[in-house]
């Protein structure tokens, strides 16, 4: 808006309540002293010269009439004005109460001014009288006048705002850029380095480098609070978690939930010394999961590390006790992300996501997945359970010389001084988590003084609560599996860390391999049992050993394995529904032969001769006389005769040259000297020799 004018160009606006004409307005502008007032009245610039005067010497109607004319016209006009206007009120925010109450004093002496000209004074006289009233110069009327012209009058109590300051206003003490950007960059940095120390540093090197004088160190450390805000501060110097903690925390309420419907799971190392039974000495790892509704731990598992077979089975236990939930929110650690708990979910970011992967666990069982991110605990309500057990277990007299310390500097007088067996640390963890659920007076919202347990309770007995339940086929996903497991030969039992495990469907894959699936925790639970297709065999019992001399124990064994042998049997009968003499009836009255098969048996069922090969000499004996026989009968005597004869010959180890000699006595042992002369020993020959 234009807020200078001649009075040619007042005359050309026709304005209210003043003369049309530039003579008429020449005799008002004497009559009211407007060019005694240095600061409405100054020289026009440019060509012609004269005199201009500001709106603020004219009277209201006028005024507003100035500012129709000359209201903006262009969008980019508009977006100044209200910018102006922002800035403006934004600095009167910034006044103290009492620059505010200042402020207010100023817009009441002006209110008077106009109330003054509305009962008919000229401008002059109002503002004479005003200011008198005030106590004030009229030149400072005028110039508070000066201050809201052009403003809305809506906007004069932030226009009278008192000037800045020569303090404030005047510009901050030269500094070379180089210099300036030194200092900054010095002081902004992780070591933390003091701000006295830094500004030595410039001061040293501002001669070499030219950057002349250096303001004081007082004046560079306002300068640095007024430019530098106090989250770029803290961000550079104590890092990025001090920095969002100056940001509000965002309260997230759990009222629309029930019970199991969301959960969340996270792994805690304890601050104590566990020594295992290997001799080893461990903190171990406590991976646990919490329903978000009532807050209360749903199951937990005490192990070595944090790895995919505790979580996995800590989802189990889970699912076991209380059901599927709909939700779960994971840490967005490697063992949470395994491809066998979180395989085929769509958020999954760990590890490279491929179409042939395994479905994990959680997608199985159909929970939607949601992931924290990393380093920040206020995304999981169970770190602050955590951090209450940190007194309940490690602190606790049954760990005492066992306390590790939450930190590296806090280790206790007798650190490292005793270790918890394993197993007595994993009752004391059992103990003190349901110790925890049980605690009644929860400031929580949703538990209103009750106990975690109490608020769960509640909450599944209410009956628009509905949890899913896994089937049978389920409840094997989270147990652990083994591949290469061999069953035993025989009756196909299965040995698994010094326990049996059989059912009679194991006797089939006896000496097999077959897949196993166990949890290590219960190893006297029965395994599932799968082939190595995956297809389910059996659940198989644990067998447990007994005493030598308990009889009862080998009472109830024996009246096992005869129900087993009944049940066996009269399974054997219900397959082998036929008896022996039935099957040979009906193998007896079988299809008729045809001729031709019927006269080749009766040719194969008459007896033949049975061919033995002769024994006979080396070349220099001579070859055998072969009778024809007469008839068959005599054949047949004649060759049973002949091979009792070779027998005989073979047993008393006598040459065997008149085997065929008619003078031959085969009673006798003698033999001629001339026959035997006539061989060599080792010479004879077995079958049949050409001649």
């Amino acid at each position: 808006m234009i807020s200078w004018f001649s009075l040619s160009e007042l005359a050309a606006a026709h304005l209210p309540d003043l003369p049309q004409t530039r003579q008429g307005l020449e005799a008002v502008a004497k009559a009211e002293g407007w060019r005694d007032n240095p600061l409405y009245a100054r020289k026009r610039k440019g060509r012609g010269g004269g005199l201009e005067y500001h709106i603020a010497l004219l009277p209201r109607p006028a005024q507003l009439r100035l500012a129709i004319i000359s209201e903006p016209s262009s969008d980019d006009e508009d977006k100044n004005a209200l910018r102006r206007r922002k800035d403006l009120w934004k600095r009167y925010d910034a006044l103290s109460d009492t620059n505010k109450s200042l402020c207010q004093d100023r817009l009441n002496a002006l209110q008077e001014v106009e109330d003054l000209k509305s009962a008919g004074l000229t401008q002059t006289a109002a503002m004479r009288m005003a200011a008198k009233r005030a106590g004030i110069a009229t030149a400072t009327l005028y110039a508070w006048l000066g201050q809201i012209q052009g403003k809305a009058r809506e906007d004069w109590l932030a226009a009278l705002a008192p000037k800045p300051s020569a303090s404030e206003s005047q510009d901050r003490a030269e500094c070379h850029p180089d210099a300036w950007d030194t200092f900054k960059s010095d002081y902004l940095r992780p070591e933390q380095p003091s701000l006295s120390a830094c500004y030595r540093r410039v001061v040293s090197v501002a001669r070499e480098y030219d950057w002349g004088k250096i303001p004081s160190e007082r004046s560079l450390r306002r300068r640095l609070d007024a430019e530098v805000p106090r989250a770029v501060q803290v961000l550079a110097r104590e890092g990025r978690d001090k920095a969002k903690a100056l940001y509000p925390p965002q309260r997230r309420t759990r009222h629309h939930l029930h019970a199991m419907e969301a959960v969340n799971m996270d792994g805690h190392k304890l601050d104590v010394f566990a020594r295992m039974p290997n001799g080893d000495i461990i903190r171990p790892c406590l991976v646990a999961l919490q329903d978000l509704y009532s807050g209360k731990f749903v199951s937990w598992r005490l192990a070595e590390t944090e790895n995919k077979e505790t979580v996995r089975l800590t989802i189990g236990d889970m699912v076991e006790r209380y059901g599927i939930p709909d939700k779960i929110t994971l840490d967005n650690g490697r063992a949470f992300a395994s491809k066998w708990i979180t395989g085929g979910a769509k958020t999954r970011y760990r590890f490279k996501v491929r179409e042939e992967d395994p479905r994990g666990l959680l997608v199985a069982l159909g929970i939607d997945l949601s992931w924290t991110k990393p380093f920040s605990g206020q995304s999981k309500p169970i770190e602050r359970a955590f951090r209450d057990l940190t007194d309940d277990i490690a602190r606790h007299p049954a760990c005492a010389g066992a306390y590790t310390g939450n930190s590296p500097d806090a280790k206790p007088e007798n650190y490292a001084s005793r270790a918890v067996p394993f197993e007595d640390l994993k009752l004391h963890v059992d103990g003190q988590i349901h110790e925890h659920n049980l605690r009644a007076g929860r400031k929580a919202a949703n538990c209103a003084g009750r106990s975690f347990e109490e608020t769960f309770e509640a909450s599944l007995a209410d009956p628009a609560t509905i949890v899913r339940w896994p089937t049978n086929a389920q409840r094997a996903l989270w147990l652990l599996a083994s591949e290469a497991f061999k069953a035993r030969k025989g009756n196909g039992e299965i040995h698994l860390y010094g326990n049996r495990f059989w059912h009679p469907a194991l006797t089939a894959h006896a000496g097999k391999r077959v897949i196993i699936r166990f949890d290590p925790d219960h190893l006297t639970r029965p395994l599932k049992v799968y082939d190595l297709t995956n297809a389910l065999i059996c659940e198989a019992d644990c067998v447990a050993d007994t005493g030598f001399h308990d009889v009862d124990a080998a009472r109830v064994h024996e009246r096992s394995r005869s129900a087993w042998t009944k049940a066996v049997n009269q399974e054997r009968r219900t397959h082998a529904a036929l008896s022996a003499a039935q099957l040979a009836d009906i193998y007896a009255k079988g299809a008729p032969k045809d001729a031709s098969r019927q006269a080749s048996e009766d040719a194969s069922s008459e007896q033949k001769t049975p061919n033995i090969p002769r024994l006979v000499p080396e070349l220099n004996i001579r070859t055998a006389v072969h009778r024809p026989p007469s008839d068959e009968g005599t054949q047949d005597e004649a060759v049973e005769h002949s091979f009792a004869r070779a027998l005989k010959l073979v047993r008393g180890s006598g040459p065997i040259d008149h085997i065929n000699d008619p003078a031959f006595d085969p009673e006798s042992d003698q033999s001629s000297d001339e026959a035997s002369n006539q061989i060599e020993p080792n010479s004879l020959a077995y079958g049949s020799q050409k001649p």
